[in-house]
C-alpha cells in the first residue's frame, strides 16, 4: 500500500515538472513561417541583455547522456569541471590527432581550427544561418565532434573517428580500477589465513556476507552442482554494476549504467555465456520441442526468438531503471529553477520541498543500486541454469517434490 501512494506521489510529481517544463514561451514565426530566433551576444544572454531562461531539458540530457568532460558547477559564463583528453582520427588531416576538451570551451569554439562539439547552441546557429533544418539538427548527436570548414559549417565528406576517452569510459576504468584493488587486498588477507582461520576484518567483513548471498542464494538455486563453474562469472557481474551503481550516485559523476552502450555489452556477454554453456536438451527443447508436429512449426520461431529476448530483458531493465532514477532526481531539482523563472519567491519557498524529495529519492537509488545488481545476476544465473539443466536431473528434482526454478521478474 505504501509503494503504490509512493508511486502515485512521483507521478503527480513528474506530472508537474512536464506541465511546467512545457510552459516555456512560444516561438515567433516571421511572416514566411521562420522561427524568429535572437543571436546571443554572450553566453547565457540573448540581446538586449535579457539572461537566458532555464532550460530543463538542456540540464537533464546533460546529466545522463555521456559527455568529454566532468561538469561539476557553473558561476556565471565560468564552467568548473574536468576536461578529458580528445583523440581523433582523421583521415584527412594526418591521422590521429590528440588535444584536451576544454579547446571547445563548451562547444563556442572550433578545436585546432578544425573540429567542432557538437552542442545545442551550435545547432541553433546551423538552423539560424540556414545551413541545416529541424531534421538535420535531429540527426546531429549532441557532444560528437565534426570536421569544419572556416565558416564553422559541417564538411560532409570528412571523415573523423572519435575515440576519445569519455566521462562514461574514464569513470568506468576508475570504478573498475577501486573495485579491482578492493578485491585484491581482501583475496591477500585470505591468503596470509586472515578471515580464515580468524574473524574477518574491514573489507572482508562487508564483502564476505554478499558472497555468500550470491552463492547461497543465487548460484546454488540456479545451478545446481554447476553453480562453482559459473560463481566467479556471476560475482564478477553482480559486483561490476554494483560499483558503477554506486560511483554513478556521487554529484558531479557520469551515469555508466544508464548508458545502453554500457548494458548492451554486458547483455551480450551473457546472451554468448548462456548459449556456448547450452546442453543438447537445450538446443533440443528449442529445435525440437515436446510439442505436437503441427505446432513445431509456431513452436520452433518463438524459441529461436526467446533466445534473443533473454539478453534483451537484462539490456533493458537495468538501462531503464538506473536511467529512470537519476531522471527523477534532476527533475525535481528543476522544479526549483522552473519555478524560480516564475517568480522568485516560489523557487525559493519550493526549495524545502524538491530537496526533501530528492534526498528521498537519492536513498532509494542506494537501495535500486544494490536491486539491480542482484535482478540483473540472478536473472542471468536462471537463464543459465535453464541452459545448462540435466534433464535427468530434472526430472529427479520433480520426482522428489522440488519444484522447477522460475526466473523472478522485478
Amino acid at each position: 500500500m505504501r509503494i503504490s501512494r509512493v508511486k502515485a506521489l512521483l507521478v503527480a510529481v513528474f506530472s508537474l515538472f512536464s506541465v511546467l517544463a512545457s510552459a516555456q514561451p512560444q516561438e515567433e514565426h516571421t511572416p514566411d513561417g521562420h522561427v524568429a530566433t535572437e543571436e546571443p551576444s554572450k553566453e547565457g544572454q540573448n540581446h538586449g541583455g535579457k539572461k537566458k531562461s532555464f532550460d530543463a531539458n538542456e540540464v537533464i540530457f546533460g546529466h545522463v547522456l555521456d559527455a568529454h568532460q566532468f561538469h561539476f558547477f557553473s558561476v556565471g559564463d565560468h564552467h568548473y569541471g574536468i576536461n578529458l583528453p580528445v583523440i581523433l582520427y582523421d583521415k584527412d588531416n594526418g591521422g590521429v590527432v590528440a588535444f584536451g576538451s576544454g579547446e571547445f570551451e563548451h562547444g563556442h569554439k572550433v578545436a585546432r581550427g578544425r573540429y567542432q562539439l557538437v552542442t545545442e547552441h551550435y545547432k541553433e546557429e546551423l538552423m539560424h544561418q540556414g545551413v541545416i533544418d529541424a531534421k538535420g539538427a535531429k540527426a546531429m548527436r549532441n557532444e560528437s565532434i565534426i570536421a569544419v570548414d572556416g565558416n564553422g559549417h559541417p564538411i560532409q565528406e570528412a571523415q573523423v573517428y572519435d575515440f576519445s576517452l569519455t566521462r562514461n569510459v574514464v569513470q568506468m576504468l576508475l570504478a573498475l580500477t577501486v573495485l579491482t584493488i578492493i578485491l585484491l587486498g581482501v583475496a591477500k588477507r585470505y591468503k596470509r589465513g586472515e578471515g580464515v582461520e580468524t574473524a574477518p576484518k574491514g573489507m572482508q567483513n562487508a564483502l564476505e556476507p554478499v558472497i555468500t548471498f550470491v552463492r547461497d542464494e543465487v548460484a546454488k538455486p540456479n545451478l545446481g552442482h554447476n553453480y562453482k563453474k559459473f560463481l566467479p562469472l556471476l560475482l564478477t557481474i553482480f559486483f561490476f554494476i554494483l560499483v558503477n551503481n554506486i560511483f554513478g550516485l556521487i554529484p558531479g559523476s557520469a551515469n555508466v549504467t544508464g548508458n545502453i552502450a554500457f548494458t548492451a555489452v554486458l547483455g551480450l556477454v551473457s546472451f554468448l555465456v548462456i548459449n556456448f554453456a547450452g546442453n543438447k536438451h537445450y538446443w533440443g527443447h528449442i529445435f525440437n520441442p515436446p510439442v505436437p508436429f503441427g505446432i513445431k512449426f509456431i513452436m520452433v520461431p518463438v524459441e529461436i526468438l526467446s533466445i534473443l529476448t533473454k539478453p534483451f530483458a537484462l539490456i533493458i531493465r537495468l538501462f531503464a531503471n538506473m536511467l529512470a532514477g537519476h531522471i527523477i532526481i534532476i527533475c525535481l531539482i528543476s522544479l526549483i529553477f522552473i519555478f524560480g523563472s516564475l517568480s522568485g519567491g516560489a523557487g525559493w519557498g519550493f526549495s524545502p520541498v524538491s530537496i526533501a524529495f530528492s534526498v528521498f529519492i537519492f536513498v532509494i537509488e542506494v537501495l535500486v543500486a544494490f536491486i539491480q545488481a542482484f535482478i540483473f545476476t540472478n536473472l542471468t544465473a536462471v537463464f543459465l541454469g535453464q541452459a545448462t539443466e540435466d534433464h535427468h536431473q530434472g526430472h529427479e528434482d520433480a520426482h522428489h517434490g522440488n519444484p522447477p526454478t522460475e526466473p523472478v521478474i522485478i
